[in-house]
């Protein structure tokens, strides 16, 4: 006589990490609203590693001279560039590994080519510095049939909504919301 175990033979219950809510729009592509929270929250971000850095440079300063201490002042041309450096990273990086920044991770988005597979370094790094140097274009998204910024546009690049934790397969991009 052989015993089953335990559970043999069981179906496993699959547990959706997509929202019931967001399920009818998984996929489709996002709009002006979502993906500028999305941004102010990526900025918060950026701000918060320039203060960080700005703490770690005053108290390194205090450190070697601590009599003569004074906080530093930056010019602003030199907080814009750094601000600019670590932004234009940042999204670069998040978007050619998991095709998110933290901000699109809190709702929902993710950044895909047009075969709706992750975007490479190159095309990450590309639209990183297009976003930063042209950030009204995103704007473009709400006027635009397809919810497509003008770099999405010239990049051939989609934000999609997706809440799942893998790396987006290639398959069709959504259609507009």
């Amino acid at each position: 006589m052989t015993t089953v175990p335990s559970g043999a033979g069981r179906a496993r219950p699959h547990i959706d990490p997509v929202p019931v809510e967001a399920r009818p729009i998984q996929g489709r592509r996002a709009g002006v609203v979502t993906r500028t929270a999305a941004n102010v929250v990526d900025f918060g971000i950026t701000v918060g590693v320039l203060l960080g850095g700005y703490a770690a440079w005053s108290a390194a300063r205090f450190l070697v001279e601590p009599a003569h201490f004074s906080w530093p002042a930056p010019p602003f041309l030199a907080i814009l560039a750094a601000g600019s450096v670590v932004m234009g990273l940042y999204f670069t990086c998040a978007w050619a590994t998991t095709g998110r920044t933290y901000g699109d991770h809190l709702l929902g988005l993710r950044v895909v080519n047009g075969r709706g597979e992750r975007v490479r370094w190159g095309l990450a790094a590309v639209r990183a510095a297009f976003c930063l140097v042209v950030p009204i274009g995103l704007f473009w998204s709400a006027v635009s049939r397809t919810n497509r910024s003008v770099q999405d546009t010239v990049l051939r690049t989609y934000v999609v909504y997706d809440w799942t934790t893998r790396i987006h397969r290639p398959g069709a991009v959504g259609t507009p919301t």
